[in-house]
């Protein structure tokens, strides 16, 4: 299978320990953020996949999990095995995480107003999906709004979740003002994503009321 690795304008030594460890190594100039990394890294995986075999599943695991990472496999078979579009992998409890669940909450209460599911953790980056469901969440939000926009996004054209546990370790943020300047950009960039697809829905509503036999489209559920 293929391994890639999105170094984001890193300036550090990340794109040359990951191709000596013999991942495939794409690198942005400047850092342009995790919603364009994971763009430009399924791009390079289509680019790779070939026509006689079905386009890969993609997995996407976050830089600071570290040896932890391997235990994303479980993410892979409700996927693989069609019994889910995609999965969020939920993590254990972290040492030294410093949020009070303000941003959780708020994107959990989003996601269960918008879809009727609720999630245990929303902000959860580790993913398996298919191609067509990415295909289908993209464009994705910007900045910390990716996952809550995704898992809306999927759910609203009828695509399947599952959350499945898995033991990973990752490094939390703290309860310093670096830590607090992180959760509320998080915030911030939950709520755009979220408003975004608020107007977005109330502009399809509109639409369908002014257009004689519009109909929603086919889900996947």
């Amino acid at each position: 299978e293929l391994v890639l690795v999105v170094d984001d304008g890193s300036e550090d030594s990340t794109q040359h320990v990951a191709r000596d460890a013999g991942a495939v190594v794409v690198r942005h100039s400047h850092n342009r953020g995790k919603a364009a990394a994971m763009e430009t890294g399924a791009a390079v995986v289509a680019m790779r996949d070939t026509p006689d075999r079905p386009p890969r599943l993609l997995l996407f695991i976050d830089g600071d999990l570290g040896e932890s990472a391997v235990n994303t496999a479980p993410l892979v078979p409700p996927v693989l095995e069609g019994s889910a579009d995609f999965s969020i992998a939920l993590l254990p409890p972290q040492v030294g995480a410093g949020g009070r669940g303000i941003v959780v909450g708020a994107a959990r209460r989003a996601i269960a107003s918008m879809t009727g599911w609720t999630p245990t953790q929303p902000l959860s980056g580790m993913r398996c999906l298919t191609r067509e469901a990415f295909e289908a969440a993209t464009p994705l939000a910007r900045g910390w709004g990716v996952e809550t926009g995704m898992t809306i996004d999927l759910l609203r054209q009828g695509f399947t979740a599952v959350e499945v546990p898995c033991e990973l370790r990752h490094r939390p943020s703290g309860t310093d003002l670096r830590g607090q300047l992180h959760r509320a950009a998080q915030y911030r960039d939950v709520q755009l994503a979220v408003s975004a697809r608020r107007v977005r829905r109330a502009a399809g509503a509109v639409r369908a009321t002014l257009t004689p036999g519009a109909s929603r489209p086919t889900g996947h559920r």
